[in-house]
C-alpha cells in the first residue's frame, strides 16, 4: 500500500509527489502544519536502523521503484531509510522537535493469524539485528553539520540498552541536558525486569538525573497506572543504592531527582516547562 499512502499524502498538500525532492517538500508542508498546532515531538517506528549514504538521485530511483511496486532490496531500503531520517532529523532539529525511534521489533510473524485478524493482534516479537555501527552513523550524519536534534532511543531488544547508551555519550551535549535518551523499558521490555535494566543501563552510561522518565503511548486510562508501577521500581532502585552507600543518603536530593524524572525534566525537554 506504499503508494496508495503516498499519493493520500501528496494529496493533502495538492502535490503529485514523482520524486524525493517532491517528498520532502510536502513532508515539510506536514511537519510545519502540525507545528502551528505546538507539536513537539515525531515518532518513528522501523525495523532496525541501517545507514548506507546516497546521492539524491539514487534515493530519487529507489523511490520512483518503490511507487511502480516493484521489489526495493534491503541495500536500497538502507539508503532510502538513511535519507529520509536524516532529512527529517535536520527538520525537527529547526523546530526543536524531540525525535523519537522505536526499533527491533518483528511484527506479523504468524501470517494465518495475519489474514484471519490483521495486525497489531499479538503476533510480534523480538528482533535481534546489529545496530551498533548504523546508529553511531546516523547520529553522526546529523551532528556533524550541527542539525542533531534531541533523540529518545527505544528498543524492544534489551540486548541493545548497552549499545544505544554507549552511541548517545558520544553526541550528548549542553545546553541540553540529556539530549540524548535512553528510552524507558517498551512493549515486551515494559516489566519489572526490563525497567530495572534500562534504569541501570543509564544510570551506568549516563546521568539518570537527566532522565525523562515513563511515558503512556496509549489513549487508555487503563495504561496509566505503568507511571506508578514505574515509580516504585525507580524509588526501589535508588533506595537499594543507598542503603548500599552508593548514593547520598540525602532525602531531599534524591526527592527532587525523582520528582525531576518523573515530571520536570520531561516537561524541559518537550518544551512544555512555564
Amino acid at each position: 500500500d506504499f503508494p496508495a499512502q503516498i499519493k493520500r499524502l501528496g494529496a493533502s498538500e495538492g502535490v503529485e509527489i514523482g520524486g524525493f525532492g517532491q517528498l520532502k517538500e510536502v513532508l515539510t508542508k506536514r511537519i510545519d502544519h502540525f507545528a502551528k498546532h505546538n507539536c513537539r515531538a515525531s515518532d518513528h517506528g522501523i525495523k532496525n536502523i541501517y545507514y548506507r549514504e546516497a546521492s539524491d538521485e539514487e534515493v530519487d530511483a529507489i523511490l520512483a521503484k518503490a511507487l511502480r511496486n516493484e521489489p526495493i532490496s534491503p541495500d536500497e531500503l538502507a539508503a532510502y531509510q538513511t535519507a529520509m531520517l536524516i532529512f527529517l532529523g535536520k527538520e525537527y532539529h529547526k523546530r526543536d522537535w524531540v525525535m523519537e525511534i522505536h526499533i527491533q521489533v518483528l511484527r506479523n510473524n504468524n501470517k494465518r493469524q495475519f489474514a484471519s485478524l490483521g495486525a497489531d493482534t499479538g503476533f510480534d516479537s523480538v528482533s535481534d539485528e546489529m545496530i551498533g555501527a548504523s546508529l553511531n552513523s546516523l547520529l553522526n550524519a546529523l551532528d556533524v553539520t550541527g542539525d542533531l536534534p534531541k533523540v529518545v532511543l527505544f528498543t524492544m531488544n534489551d540486548g541493545d540498552m548497552q549499545v544505544m547508551a554507549s552511541a548517545m555519550g558520544n553526541f550528548q551535549e549542553g545546553p541540553t541536558f540529556g539530549k540524548l535518551q535512553l528510552g524507558t523499558a517498551w512493549w515486551m521490555l515494559d516489566n519489572i525486569d526490563g525497567m530495572e535494566k534500562q534504569i541501570c543501563t543509564l544510570a551506568n552510561h549516563g546521568v539518570l538525573g537527566t532522565f525523562i522518565g515513563m511515558l503512556t503511548d496509549s489513549r487508555s486510562l487503563l495504561s496509566y497506572p505503568r507511571h506508578e508501577y514505574f515509580r516504585r521500581i525507580l524509588c526501589n532502585i535508588i533506595g537499594g543504592w543507598v542503603e548500599r552507600g552508593m548514593y547520598p543518603n540525602d532525602l531531599e536530593f534524591l526527592g527532587t531527582m525523582v520528582q525531576n524524572i518523573c515530571l520536570n525534566n520531561a516537561l524541559r525537554y518537550f518544551g512544555l516547562a512555564k
